[in-house]
């Protein structure tokens, strides 16, 4: 059985609503289908869908969905099958970890057989960074996430999305909605890479004990005196990730460096060259790997979408911009010239001539608050499907 994490010991209270110490009775095995939203069951004589589903207080579908191929009119004794909790699996009113991701991916995928889940890379620290996939089409998109270690929210936005996704598909939720959703299926596969910067995030959400050396070692780094670990932006080496791609790279590092930054630090350190980072180089090859037609990477402050990298005009990237204004309210807008350099969205635009858009969620001091969260999901909705569409 493995130790428990140190996130679970700080958050567990407010996560369940009771407490636990590293020597409590409460195991690991008994914690999991509270955080991964399932159970495996071994059939029993006389057990009938209904039965379970009623034992569970789940339904007869979710048990269908989470088991293709199982007969559900004669169930097998002895066989091992997924039976759904009654809750989703991506909690929203508690800060996200890269722990948290893993558990959550792991529920998704138990429920969801038909949701892809691969690791395209490891952070500096070794953690998994996850992308998923849903769908059948050719026409290929890809949202990420959570670059910024402060910019966390972006996480639980894009999850529960997958999440609302395939239970919409599966016909559990919202039936109204299923032809629009299973359009989208047949029509795109979407990949989501939910946590780009899981180092970072871990730092920033209380994952990473204050007592181990990596916390101290980043603390140390943090000579601009930031408010510490929440104003910590960049990944385990101090660099900036969204400042880690060649476009303009060059550019980037003299704006930097004038300002002031430059060395390893919470924000704003390009790094020592384009994809000098395991997490950026991650995020390159992953998009070398297919024909993406389109991303989206979801930042926080301002509630606007930047369109445009310089000069580049990919085809329809105007017209695409316009209509996720008018599904958001967010309005679409010039990045500003001193922050338009070496960000994943401007190496997409450069590199393929192809819509790449930065979603800027929420207004306030990053890390914005878990209470904004139903806000941003509400307002990006509509850009989330419709970007599956043009």
């Amino acid at each position: 059985m493995p130790p428990l994490p140190y996130w679970l010991y700080k958050n567990i209270s407010n996560f369940f609503g009771f407490y636990l110490t590293p020597s409590g009775s409460i195991t690991w095995a008994a914690l999991h289908p509270y955080l991964t939203g399932y159970i495996r069951y071994t059939i029993a004589a006389g057990d009938t869908v209904s039965s379970l589903a009623r034992q569970y207080n789940t339904t007869a579908d979710a048990i269908a969905t989470a088991n293709p191929g199982l007969i559900t009119t004669n169930l097998p004794a002895g066989e091992q099958i997924v039976i759904p909790l009654d809750f989703d699996v991506v909690p929203v009113n508690i800060s996200f970890t890269s722990t948290l991701l893993m558990l959550c991916v792991e529920g998704l995928r138990a429920r969801y057989p038909f949701i892809g889940a691969d690791i395209i890379g490891n952070s500096v620290l070794g953690k998994s960074i996850y992308a998923l996939a849903i769908g059948n089409g050719q026409n290929q998109v890809m949202y990420n996430a959570a670059h910024h270690a402060n910019e966390w929210i972006t996480t639980p936005v894009l999850m529960r999305f997958i999440e609302a996704y395939a239970a919409i598909y599966a016909g559990l939720d919202l039936p109204m909605l299923r032809p629009v959703y299973a359009d989208m299926y047949e029509k795109s596969t979407l990949h989501i890479v939910p946590m780009v910067n899981p180092d970072g995030v871990d730092l920033v959400t209380g994952s990473h004990d204050p007592s181990n050396e990596v916390y101290e070692d980043l603390k140390a780094m943090n000579y601009l005196r930031l408010p510490f670990p929440g104003g910590w932006k960049a990944n385990a080496r101090g660099v900036d990730l969204n400042l880690n791609y060649p476009a303009t790279w060059e550019l980037a590092k003299e704006i930097k460096f004038s300002q002031g930054f430059t060395k390893p630090g919470p924000r704003d350190y390009v790094g020592a060259h384009p994809l000098s980072e395991p997490e950026s180089i991650a995020m390159a090859e992953f998009t070398k790997a297919h024909d993406f037609r389109l991303t989206l990477s979801y930042h926080t402050q301002g509630e606007v979408i930047y369109w445009r990298y310089r000069d580049f005009l990919p085809p329809q990237s105007e017209e695409i911009a316009k209509l996720f204004t008018r599904v958001s309210g967010y309005p679409h807008v010039q990045t500003p010239y001193l922050s338009d350099n070496a960000g994943y969205k401007d190496w997409f635009i450069k590199e393929y001539n192809r819509p790449g858009y930065t979603i800027e969620c929420g207004l306030g001091v990053n890390p914005l608050p878990i209470s904004q969260f139903g806000r941003i999901y509400r307002d990006n909705i509509g850009i989330l499907t419709l970007a599956a569409f043009v």
